[in-house]
């Protein structure tokens, strides 16, 4: 199970470098921190155990994304992603259209969140917001309904434009926001 959430993770990745940058047959490096990769496998491991559980992947997973490599430095890890993985994230999956979407909307000077959150309604009339008052984040928001899009996404406006991350539902509560 854990590698299969870890494979659409890296893929949900991909798929948002391509809608922001658009497709090139490239190497990525993608990063993590020990702590999702725990929530990944619902393990404790400590770095050197993540090392040995990542050094073999399945070959569900390399059999798409082409041969991995994973490496640490104390408890952030690398994967090194060969074009492979770009190609096939490009050629074999569907566009995540709201993904595409979001980037697009942000990257526009003058978004609004009312327009965000009009975004999300054309998805799914079933979201959460919340107002957040931490110091990185203004608001919120994420699907209640949807089971291939769990991110909790997150929103700043910087007075001049938008900008936002989304996180894994585990990382958002580890940050205790």
């Amino acid at each position: 199970m854990g590698y299969d959430k870890l494979e659409k993770n890296l893929i949900d990745i991909i798929k948002e470098e391509q809608a922001k940058l658009g497709f090139f047959k490239e190497d990525i490096r993608l990063y993590y921190p020990l702590s999702s990769l725990n929530h990944f496998f619902a393990a404790n491991d400590t770095a050197d155990e993540m090392q040995a559980r990542l050094s073999t992947l399945p070959a569900s997973l390399t059999d798409k994304l082409g041969d991995i490599m994973v490496s640490h430095k104390g408890d952030r890890f690398c994967f090194h992603i060969p074009p492979q993985g770009t190609v096939y994230v490009h050629d074999n999956t569907a566009e995540n259209e709201f993904i595409k979407e979001l980037v697009n909307l942000v990257g526009r000077h003058g978004c609004t969140m009312n327009e965000i959150l009009d975004l999300f309604h054309t998805y799914s009339e079933n979201i959460i917001t919340e107002e957040m008052d931490n110091g990185e984040f203004d608001r919120l928001i994420r699907f209640a309904d949807n089971p291939e899009d769990t991110y909790y996404y997150c929103f700043k406006d910087e007075g001049y434009h938008i900008i936002y991350h989304r996180f894994l539902p585990e990382d958002y509560t580890d940050f205790d926001f």
